[in-house]
């Protein structure tokens, strides 16, 4: 049995996710509930649950602003929200789980069987950082905040020209001809780049639309880019990729 606190200032959401729990997730036992930031911290640290679902935006305590009073989390966080949806991909990129307002029956027993399954983790401190600069500076200005091993990086997304798959890394190559390594795969920065920007031409390649010189055509394809550099279009993305140019 994992214990489970509960802290949205929507009280019908609070009862809304308690009777779900209640009735269809019988390995959760809920603690108790609050209705901002300030009510939560105190039940964590009176209650210490295995489990938080938190709201992101509350009056007089947001839940960004409560964990990072927090000195340490031990506990598995899922965010519950009805936030915009770069937030959700934010979300996502920092390796977070998440639950949309409405809560969905089948995606609140997803989240709570890998809560079940979970080892504790260690390096929520760091994901979080990673989540809040990227809510922070949002999709309108522009700006990504991207982990690497020094710490974080910060880039215009018009600074990227393209990205290239090196395992569980990514390598970012940059206008200025540099390049910066990601310790997050590829997959993780097509869910928070914005599509409209970037396409995934092939396992290995993501690239930024505004950087492409030329197409030559092929079973797939090249794409070169205006650094110079070629990038394979795989055969199954190649009239997906050929549809942006014919809108």
């Amino acid at each position: 049995m994992l214990t489970a606190t509960i802290i949205d200032n929507e009280e019908m959401g609070r009862i809304a996710l308690r009777q779900k729990l209640n009735n269809y997730c019988p390995g959760i036992k809920i603690l108790g509930e609050a209705a901002d930031g300030a009510e939560g911290l105190h039940l964590i640290e009176n209650q210490s649950p295995d489990i938080v679902f938190l709201d992101i935006e509350m009056p007089r305590m947001g839940g960004f602003e409560m964990l990072n009073q927090l000195p340490e989390h031990h506990f598995h966080l899922i965010f519950v929200t009805a936030y915009d949806q770069y937030a959700i991909r934010a979300i996502r990129f920092a390796a977070f789980d998440y639950l949309l307002k409405p809560v969905d029956i089948d995606e609140l027993k997803q989240v709570v069987e890998r809560a079940q399954q979970a080892t504790p983790l260690h390096n929520n401190a760091r994901k979080l950082e990673v989540l809040q600069e990227n809510v922070k500076t949002s999709s309108h200005l522009g700006k990504i905040a991207i982990p690497v091993l020094e710490g974080l990086l910060f880039l215009n997304t018009e600074e990227i020209v393209h990205l290239e798959a090196a395992g569980n890394y990514t390598v970012i190559h940059l206008t200025d001809n540099s390049r910066q390594v990601a310790t997050h795969t590829l997959k993780d920065f097509e869910e928070l780049l914005p599509s409209n920007l970037f396409f995934r031409t092939h396992h290995s390649h993501i690239i930024n639309l505004k950087y492409i010189k030329r197409y030559i055509k092929g079973d797939g394809g090249q794409i070169e880019l205006t650094d110079d550099r070629f990038i394979t279009v795989s055969r199954r993305k190649k009239e997906e990729f050929l549809k942006r140019f014919r809108q």
